[in-house]
């Protein structure tokens, strides 16, 4: 006979915590023997076609102070413009370029380090360009959902000014949010979770 369940309470939610990088990223964590690397943390080969980069990312609380146990996974398009997917109808992806990467923010500076391509720019359902974009998932203490968000370049205006998605933003105020700004040869792009600076994150 089957028990009744009738009183058992729903257990309370949890936010990521420290799990999220066990299970993610065993080998920052010192746990060694589950990858040989950590899932995620190459994205490029010395035959990936593209512009280099190196995207320096910081999640930071409504304070301003940056999480330094904040998981970040990036999704992004080849520099032709097409995604490492089966979903992908348009052609063939770089096959030497992953497409997607993960990594922990460094305990004591709260940064994380991708090192990848300039992604090409994707055509809109309606055959509009987006400028070039990458996609961010964002994990943290206190967040019980995943956050996604996008980020483009502040040195593609003219893409940036054609783009369906930033002309969607209303009045255009929180697009700066999402622009990574160049500092040499590194974007430096800040994930603002609360606060004046708010990043526009999208629905999931």
């Amino acid at each position: 006979m089957a028990q009744s369940l009738d009183r058992l309470k729903e257990s309370p939610s949890q936010t990521a915590g420290p799990y999220v990088h066990i299970g993610l990223t065993p080998n920052f964590c010192g746990i060694g023997g589950v990858y040989e690397n950590d899932l995620g943390s190459t994205m490029v080969n010395e035959q990936t076609k593209g512009e280099r980069i190196e995207l320096r990312t910081r999640v930071l609380d409504g304070t301003g102070t940056p999480l330094k146990d904040a998981l970040v996974e990036i999704w992004q398009a080849d520099a032709d413009g097409l995604y490492n997917s089966p979903a992908e109808l348009r052609g063939a992806a770089d096959p030497n370029f992953l497409g997607w990467g993960r990594q922990p923010t460094d305990t004591e500076t709260g940064i994380c380090l991708f090192r990848t391509i300039k992604p090409g720019r994707v055509p809109f359902r309606d055959g509009r360009l987006m400028a070039p974009h990458i996609s961010l998932w964002i994990v943290a203490r206190g967040i019980n959902i995943g956050l996604n968000t996008r980020l483009y370049f502040a040195d593609e205006d003219k893409a940036n000014a054609e783009d369906p998605i930033l002309a969607r933003i209303e009045h255009r105020v929180r697009v700066p949010t999402l622009i990574a700004e160049r500092q040499g040869d590194v974007y430096v792009f800040d994930v603002h979770l609360q606060g004046e600076k708010e990043t526009v994150f999208f629905d999931s």
